[in-house]
């Protein structure tokens, strides 16, 4: 029995001895393949000419003319009077006079609004 046993390890041996003999090449065969099949597209995508990208102009938003006046307004950011650019002091002098009668106070800050030009009718 022992002399059975010992033959049975001994082709068993052999056995994976033979599949772990036939791995390697088949694997290596896949590598090679591979390796061919890259460098095929290398030479395949040097060779073609690259397309160039087209980009898309950007739509520019109408330019609006904005025109400067300063602004009176309360603590709580309401616009309570409206001066043009030019008459600066008694845009301060309105702030002032707000605040010293017992009202939080007001303060002078300039705002720019859109100028809206009248359309030009043809004929």
């Amino acid at each position: 029995m022992a002399r059975k046993v010992a033959k049975k390890k001994t082709a068993t041996k052999k056995k994976t001895a033979k599949k772990k003999a036939a791995t390697p090449k088949k694997a290596t065969k896949k590598k090679v393949v591979k390796k061919e099949a890259a460098k095929k597209k290398k030479v395949a995508d040097k060779k073609a000419p690259k397309k160039k990208k087209t980009r898309r102009k950007k739509k520019t938003a109408e330019e609006i003319r904005l025109k400067a006046t300063w602004g009176v307004f309360s603590q709580t950011m309401k616009q309570v009077a409206s001066f043009e650019y030019h008459q600066k002091k008694q845009a301060l002098d309105k702030a002032a006079s707000l605040s010293k009668s017992g009202k939080p106070p007001h303060f002078v800050r300039v705002v720019k609004e859109p100028i809206e030009e009248p359309l030009e009718e043809e004929g």
